[in-house]
């Protein structure tokens, strides 16, 4: 199907559509909610029965985004999530890849339920869905909400609340646009958004100034104790139990973005920060240039991402994913360009 046909058939599928969700990963970054609420205050436009379900909490310093509060959240709401979800005709998966990037019960309700599965996406190797507005070069799913936006003859309904809500979405996938997934077309979406009249250092301010006490003594006592270095073979890590979590009043969103400071070391090519959380050890990966870890975490951690940045999990104990871990980063840290 070419993009004019998916944009057409989008089109009629909306129309015809009497309830809507839109759902989106586990762990909700700002991407995940950028696109979502963007999303979402669209259709609410086209006068649509929508509704987003999460399937766990945000990060507190996402909740001024607009109409943030309206969120169905699984994890507290499981049966008004779930019948919500079995009643829609139409449902958008924005900015993951499969399902089971939800949870496991919700991600069972998603895949069985009857409506048509739209995918808004830009990780590597998805599902099959009925129709896929995908592409892995997009810095960002708040690219492609934009580019549909685009497509689908929606700028009349851009207002500053959606332009907040894809600008959060650039500037957080794309490290402030520092990341090499930023391109030219992501640079023209941000330029549109200011010129439209975003105030976009209000946008970074909300998102970046916005620490607890606790949050950053806890980066600080990971970098100055917990961070190990291996110059040699061009590597980083930081772990943290989780005693050591609890100990600094853990809160969703505490961790986000300390994956990046270890690359800021001019040897190092790839950085991880392992996480102990509900008895399994989470990882972020990392990485410089040409460097996939994408295939890392695929190959040994039971994850996936994009070719910078990619996640995984280990059911093994810490000690353990430590030493996999050091065994298995030296084959992609040392590559040669």
């Amino acid at each position: 199907m070419t993009v004019d046909q998916g944009i057409i058939e989008l089109k009629a599928r909306i129309e015809a559509s009497k309830q809507i969700t839109i759902s989106t990963h586990r762990n909700p970054d700002g991407d995940a909610m950028g696109s979502s609420l963007a999303l979402y205050q669209v259709l609410l436009k086209l006068g649509k029965n929508v509704k987003i379900i999460l399937p766990d909490d945000y990060p507190d310093f996402y909740s001024w985004m607009p109409f943030a509060e309206t969120n169905i959240i699984y994890e507290h709401e499981a049966r008004k999530a779930v019948d919500f979800i079995q009643a829609s005709d139409l449902l958008f998966s924005l900015d993951y890849n499969a399902f089971h990037r939800t949870t496991e019960g919700l991600s069972n309700v998603l895949e069985s339920c009857d409506a048509f599965k739209v995918l808004v996406d830009h990780h590597r190797e998805p599902d099959q869905f009925d129709l896929m507005f995908w592409n892995v070069n997009a810095s960002s799913t708040c690219e492609l909400i934009y580019k549909l936006i685009e497509d689908m003859q929606w700028k009349e309904h851009l207002d500053l609340d959606i332009a907040a809500c894809i600008y959060t979405g650039l500037i957080t996938d794309t490290g402030s646009f520092r990341f090499p997934s930023t391109s030219a077309y992501t640079l023209k979406i941000a330029s549109d958004l200011v010129d439209f009249g975003l105030d976009h250092s209000s946008v970074q301010s909300r998102v970046y100034d916005n620490n607890s006490e606790s949050r950053l003594r806890l980066m600080g006592y990971a970098l100055s104790e917990k961070m190990v270095v291996n110059e040699a073979q061009g590597f980083a890590y930081i772990s943290l139990s989780s005693e050591e979590l609890q100990k600094f009043s853990f809160k969703k969103g505490d961790t986000e973005g300390l994956v990046n400071y270890p690359l800021s070391i001019g040897s190092i090519k790839v950085s991880v920060l392992i996480t102990e959380r509900n008895n399994q050890m989470r990882l972020s990966f990392r990485s410089k240039g040409e460097i996939n870890v994408n295939d890392l975490a695929r190959s040994y951690f039971n994850g996936g991402g994009h070719k910078n940045a990619a996640g995984g999990v280990s059911h093994a104990s810490m000690k353990e994913t430590i030493a996999a871990l050091e065994l298995r980063i030296p084959e992609f840290s040392t590559k040669k360009p």
